[in-house]
């Protein structure tokens, strides 16, 4: 049998395994045996909770805040009713657009667009149909009667067909308006012939005329917005009017086959003469 010095001694050495067994299991390389499953779930849920709990009234919400309402449109809103507008130097945002003036506007354009014909909304005027010629080689089909083109009206409702039209349109907004924008506005077109039932020159024998066919139209003068007249006749050799009348001359080859001035000949001395007549040769201009 033992005796009491070797139990106490067994005693001691135990006492002195489980210290150091319980060291090393800290500084172990080896990790430890996993807990129960349910107590690593309550685990991370306890610690997630204790983390996130302060900062619960710190989270930002992931939807943007509205911005705020500029000072312009507060400002435009508070100004005085008999005050007309805000200039540049107190806002640099401009107004918001009335009703009333965007009423006027849609009013303007369904107005327009009810007057157009050819498709052309800037071309006014009234469908007219087929006209028959009195002579063979006369006659229009499709015929309209055109008003004004381009915002500026012609001195008498023409007749011509819708290339026509077209042509003149393209002509006046592109070349005569843009020429004319210093001295003018330009505002009437002065129509020395449009659609008539003749010969060339009226003279006996000779072919159908562009304008018995409805492809043609004479323009003879300008009239600006102060109510000046530049005439063909007068304007062409004149000082302050010469470059004018020939830059729009020169503007109408290209939407007219057939441009005539008065360099052409003696018919066309106070007017030009413009048709759509195509040519294999490309555009007549003289």
């Amino acid at each position: 049998m033992m005796g009491r010095a070797t139990v106490a001694l067994i005693g001691t050495l135990v006492f002195c395994g489980d210290a150091v067994l319980a060291n090393l299991a800290e500084s172990s390389l080896r990790p430890r045996l996993r807990v129960a499953p349910e107590a690593a779930v309550n685990e991370v849920v306890t610690r997630a909770a204790i983390n996130v709990t302060p900062q619960i009234g710190r989270i930002s919400p992931l939807r943007p805040q509205l911005r705020p309402v500029s000072k312009q449109i507060l400002m435009a809103a508070a100004r005085p009713v008999d005050l007309p507008s805000l200039g540049p130097d107190v806002s640099l945002r401009p107004l918001l657009r009335p009703e009333t003036l965007e009423q006027e506007v849609l009013f303007r354009k369904r107005r327009l667009r009810k007057g157009s014909v050819c498709g052309v909304i800037e071309i006014q005027g009234k469908k007219v149909g087929d006209v028959p010629g009195r002579i063979r080689g006369c006659g229009v089909e499709d015929a309209v009667q055109v008003t004004s083109v381009s915002g500026v009206r012609l001195s008498q409702a023409s007749v011509m067909g819708c290339d026509t039209a077209k042509a003149l349109n393209r002509w006046v907004d592109r070349t005569v308006k843009p020429t004319f924008r210093r001295r003018g506005p330009v505002v009437e077109l002065k129509v020395a012939a449009h659609y008539t039932c003749r010969t060339r020159n009226n003279r006996k024998g000779a072919k159908i005329s562009e304008h018995g066919k409805g492809r043609a139209i004479d323009i003879s003068a300008f009239k600006m917005n102060d109510g000046e007249w530049i005439t063909v006749l007068n304007g062409w050799r004149g000082k302050s009017t010469q470059a004018l009348l020939k830059k729009v001359w020169r503007g109408a080859c290209g939407p007219f086959g057939t441009v005539l001035g008065p360099n052409a000949d003696r018919y066309h001395q106070d007017h030009f003469h413009m048709d759509t007549a195509r040519y294999r040769r490309g555009p007549y201009c003289k």
